[in-house]
Formats: structure tokens, C-alpha cells, sequence
């Protein structure tokens, strides 16, 4: 679901704003130097045990009091990835500007946020996790609160990457896959907060294995091209045994070796619609992508896509 102030008239859009983020966030005061011309987009898509939301608006200033937090307390801890512009946030005496870097906030203490930006908008996209849904003590989740977390680097970077991908492809997914999708993502971010608090081993079993799968998967995405990608040279690049990266696939929609393939071929579809790679012969684009033979490679093309890899080069640059 997207909402944008454009839809209201240019004297309300920062009232309009300041109305959708006490009711979509939480009650605080929000003020801005800039209400003339105030610009906001806001997107949510519902991932069953958590939620994530795309924020863009004009530079803004945001102050909850424990007065705002008795008249209404979704009683969240708050993920935010500012990925425009830089946030100044204040809670529990710690304080941090954070820039492209993961923030977590606690909606049910008190707490101070000011965003700036030079391109005149500031972008978070923000995690909703339930206090309750977090499988870490308060206690020590309190320490992380106001402080920036790295996205550039570990999990914290895995888990910016696979919040970017939720918002861009789950308003297309169906119910049970959003469902799906928001177990993982809570387990992410339980792995990412787990780690900053140097205690990765207290994170739930599944969580540690969702990032080693997400891992797994770019491992794969960055060497499809090379023919030498197997199950096993994925297994020994994590150091985990053969049947270990069988039981991680083992839930997922297709096996190591077919997800290797079905990307495979995804990519030569992609290679064999453009225009500027069409002196290429197929079997010169089936081997760039890591296919030793083109009679196999011709065969998995058209069991994948119903169509033969020449049949679809010519549809494609006709059309």
C-alpha cells in the first residue's frame, strides 16, 4: 500500500503527513522549517509477525514524550535503514547521526529524531518488530537503542539488502508468501542484533541459518558463471558439510543444484533478448554462463520456459 502527500493540496500535505505517522507509527509531535511545499511518500507492506514501511519526506523534526507514550504505545522496537539523506536520533542517554547505516529505536521510551538532506528528502525504510516477537532480553537489546548499526557489513548488510528486495517485489507476492517472507526477515534482524551484541550464538537456530542462507545466495549470484559452482565447491567456500547445504535447501523451493540452474538459465533468457549481445551464438552465451554443453543447456531452456532458446531470441528481438 502507497500513500503520497501529492494526493492533497499543497497548503495540507505536512499536516497530512504529521496525521500518517502518529497513526501509522506512533503518537509524537512532528515539526518541520520547511511545511511550504513538504513533500511525503509512505508504502507498508504486511509481513504477518512484522511490517515494513518506505518513508520519504522533506527534512523533519520527531519528539515522543511518555505522554505521548501513554495515549498509544504499539509497544515495537523500531529497525530504521536510512537510506536518504542522515538522522539524528536520541534515546535512553545514547545518541548517533546515521547515514546509508541501520538505527534501532524502542517506541515505548521516550525519544528524539531529526533528519536533514541535501537533496531537500530524507528516505528510512523501517522495520516494525512486536517487543514481544523478539527472541533477545530487553535488558540487552536496551545497549543497541539510538546506536548505529553497520549495513555495509556483515548482517546488518544482509539485512538492508533483503528489506530493499521486500519493498520492491513483495507488494507483487501472494499472502503465504508474505507470511513466509516476514518469518525470515524477523529472523534476520534478530541474527543482525544478535551479532552487535556479540552474543551471535544466542540467536535462535533458524535465524543463524537464514543468514547463512542469504549468504549462500549471493555466493551463488556473484559465480554463476563460473562452471566450477557446485553443491560441493558451495559447501566448502561456508565451510559446512554436503547434507548441511541440503538440509538449508531443504525448505526451499528448489534444491542447491536446480536454484544454480534456474538462475543460470534466467540469466541467458535476459543475455538472449538484447539486442546488443545478438551476434553472439547461443552456445557462446550458454557457456558465459557457466553451460559446458549446448544440447543440455538447449533441453533446460525449453523444459524451463517452454520455448527453445532460438524461439525465444527471435520472439524477443522482433518484439
Amino acid at each position: 500500500m502507497t500513500a503520497s502527500a501529492a494526493e492533497v493540496a499543497p497548503a495540507d500535505r505536512f499536516e497530512w503527513f504529521r496525521e500518517a505517522v502518529s497513526t501509522e507509527l506512533m503518537p509524537l509531535t512532528v515539526s518541520t522549517e520547511r511545511a511550504a511545499g513538504f513533500r511525503a511518500e509512505i508504502t507498508h507492506v504486511e509481513l504477518g509477525p512484522v511490517q515494513v514501511s518506505n518513508f520519504a519526506f522533506s527534512p523533519a523534526r520527531g519528539r515522543r514524550t511518555p505522554a505521548h507514550i501513554r495515549r498509544g504505545d504499539p509497544e515495537q522496537y523500531q529497525l530504521a535503514l536510512i537510506a536518504e539523506g542522515s538522522f539524528y536520533t536520541s534515546q535512553l542517554g545514547h545518541e548517533s547521526l546515521v547515514t546509508g547505516d541501520l538505527v534501532l529505536t524502542d517506541t515505548s521510551r521516550p525519544m528524539e529524531n531529526v533528519s536533514a538532506s541535501e537533496g531537500g528528502q530524507a528516505r528510512a525504510v523501517m522495520l516494525q518488530i512486536p517487543r514481544s516477537a523478539l527472541p533477545l532480553r530487553s535488558d540487552r537489546v536496551d545497549r543497541l537503542l539510538a546506536q548505529r548499526i553497520s549495513a555495509s557489513e556483515g548482517t546488518g548488510a544482509i539485512l538492508a539488502s533483503f528489506l530493499g528486495t521486500l519493498l520492491d517485489h513483495g507488494p507483487r507476492c501472494r499472502p503465504e508468501e508474505l507470511l513466509r517472507m516476514g518469518s525470515i526477515t524477523l529472523d534476520l534482524a534478530t541474527a543482525c542484533l544478535a551479532q552487535q551484541l556479540g552474543t551471535p550464538d544466542q540467536a535462535p537456530a533458524e535465524a543463524r541459518s537464514q543468514v547463512l542462507l542469504q549468504r549462500i545466495h549471493g555466493f551463488i549470484d556473484r559465480n554463476l558463471d563460473d562452471p566450477a559452482l557446485t553443491p560441493q565447491a558451495i559447501a566448502d567456500h561456508h565451510r559446512i558439510s554436503l547434507r548441511g547445504l541440503y538440509a538449508l535447501f531443504r525448505e526451499q523451493p528448489t534444491s542447491v543444484a536446480a536454484t544454480i540452474r534456474q538462475r543460470r538459465l534466467e540469466r541467458c533468457r535476459a543475455d538472449l533478448a538484447c539486442r546488443d549481445l545478438s551476434s553472439h551464438s547461443i552456445q557462446a552465451i550458454a557457456a558465459r554462463r557457466g553451460f559446458s554443453s549446448a544440447t543440455v543447456f538447449s533441453r533446460a531452456f525449453r523444459e524451463q520456459f517452454g520455448i527453445t532458446p532460438t524461439g525465444h531470441r527471435t520472439h524477443a528481438l522482433q518484439a
